[in-house]
C-alpha cells in the first residue's frame, strides 16, 4: 500500500445520472470509506488552462463513513451539492467510468474530449485506467474484431440493408442485429427464423445512427450469458471466487443485459470461459485495459466492455467478498510502484503491471 491516502478521480458522463447500482458509484463510495481522496468528474467539466494544466470542476465526497452507495450518490447530487475546481494532474490515478453510447445524439463531442484530456495528464505521470491512447482507438464495437477469430461469433458490420440481409440468411434466418456503437442491449434486435417480415424494420432502426453489426445467433444464448470481469487482463479473482455473474432474461426478451430487463445470479466460469480469458488477455495487457468486462456465450466471446465494464457490485451483492475494495488496493499498489520506479514506466505498462 502507498504511505499516504490516494488521490483518486472518477470520469463519469454526469455526475447527476449516475446510479446506485453502479460500479463506478461501489468503487468510489469503497475508496472514500477506505480514506482516499475521492473526485467525480462529469464529461464536460474538464479545462485546460492557459497556464497548460488539466483542471476540473468535480464533486468531492466529503464523509469516510458511507454505509451505502446511495448514501454517496445522495450527498453528490444534493441541490446544494458542493464543487470544486481541482487540478486533474495533482491525482494518482483517474478513472476513465464513461459510457460513449449516451451521448452520441446530444453529445457526440463529450466522449472523445475527455478521452484527449485524459492523455495530457498522463504527462504528469496520472496513472490513467484504462489506458486513454488505446481506449480512443476501442470507441466502439469494431475494436472486438482485432482479438484472434477463434473466439468470435461470425460478424458482419454494414449499413448496407442488402449485406445484412444476405448474413441473416446465410446463417439459417437467425441471428442478432445491434448497432456498432451502443451499450446496455440498447437498439440489439434477436432475429429467429419466420422474422423475416420484421427484418427490414429492424434494420432500419439499426441503421438509423450509423453502422449496424449482424451476428451469428450461437443457441445457447438462451440461456443466457456470462459477464466475467477482467483486471490487469486477468480474470478478477478473490478468496477463490471469480467477479462473474450469470445474466439471463426469462420474458422471452432476447438481451440479457440488466440495463434492459435482464435478471442476473451468482456464476462460476466454465473451462470454455477461462480458455477465452487466456486468448484474450495478451492484447488487454498490451492495450493497458486494466478493468473489462468479457461477455460470454458457450465458447465465444460476444463482447468485450472496456469503457464501463459492470457487474462489480452485483458480484459483491451476491458473494459478500470486497471486489471494489481488492481494485482499490490494486490501485494503490500500482501507484507505490510508479514512485518506486522513479517515474519512468509509462501508463500503459503502470495500467496492467
Amino acid at each position: 500500500m502507498s504511505q499516504r491516502p490516494m488521490r483518486l478521480g472518477f470520469v463519469v458522463n454526469d455526475v447527476a445520472t449516475e446510479q446506485d447500482n453502479y460500479t463506478t458509484i461501489r468503487l468510489a463510495r469503497t475508496a472514500a470509506n477506505q480514506g482516499h481522496e475521492v473526485a467525480l468528474i462529469g464529461l464536460g467539466d474538464f479545462t485546460y488552462d492557459a497556464n497548460e494544466t488539466v483542471r476540473a470542476r468535480a464533486h468531492l465526497p466529503s464523509r469516510r463513513d458511507y454505509a451505502d452507495d446511495r448514501a454517496l450518490l445522495d450527498e453528490i447530487q444534493a441541490d446544494d451539492a458542493a464543487t470544486e475546481r481541482i487540478n486533474v494532474e495533482e491525482l494518482d490515478v483517474l478513472m476513465l467510468r464513461s459510457d460513449p453510447a449516451p451521448e452520441q445524439i446530444e453529445r457526440p463531442w463529450a466522449p472523445m474530449s475527455a478521452l484527449l484530456f485524459a492523455q495530457l495528464v498522463t504527462r504528469r505521470g496520472v496513472i490513467v485506467l484504462n489506458d486513454p491512447f488505446h481506449l480512443t482507438n476501442a470507441s466502439n464495437k469494431t475494436y472486438f474484431q482485432h482479438f484472434p477469430e477463434e473466439v468470435r461469433a461470425v460478424t458482419c458490420i454494414s449499413r448496407d440493408p442488402d449485406e445484412i440481409r444476405d448474413f441473416i440468411a446465410t446463417h439459417g434466418n437467425r441471428g442478432v442485429i445491434k448497432p456498432l456503437q451502443g451499450s446496455g442491449g440498447q437498439g440489439v434486435f434477436v432475429v429467429r427464423d419466420g422474422d423475416a417480415t420484421n427484418l427490414n424494420q429492424m434494420i432500419e432502426a439499426v441503421t438509423r445512427d450509423g453502422y449496424a453489426i449482424a451476428q451469428e445467433y450461437l443457441p445457447k444464448a438462451a440461456e443466457g450469458d456470462l459477464r466475467l470481469i477482467t483486471l490487469n487482463g486477468r480474470p478478477l479473482r478473490v478468496d477463490g471466487e471469480y467477479a462473474c455473474i450469470r445474466r439471463y432474461n426469462d420474458s422471452g426478451d432476447g438481451r440479457s443485459n440488466i440495463s434492459a430487463g435482464g435478471k442476473f445470479e451468482r456464476a462460476t466460469p466454465d473451462a470454455d470461459a477461462l480458455r477465452l480469458a487466456e486468448i484474450v488477455a495478451p492484447k488487454l495487457i498490451r492495450d493497458g485495459m486494466y478493468l473489462a468486462g468479457l461477455d460470454i456465450v458457450g465458447d465465444k466471446l460476444m463482447e468485450v466492455n472496456v469503457d464501463t465494464p459492470g457487474g462489480i457490485n452485483m458480484v459483491e451483492d451476491l458473494t459478500g467478498i470486497d471486489f471494489a475494495g481488492h481494485i482499490i488496493a490494486d490501485m494503490a499498489r500500482k501507484v507505490q510502484l510508479r514512485e518506486q520506479y522513479g517515474r519512468i514506466l509509462s501508463n500503459v505498462e503502470l495500467a496492467v503491471m
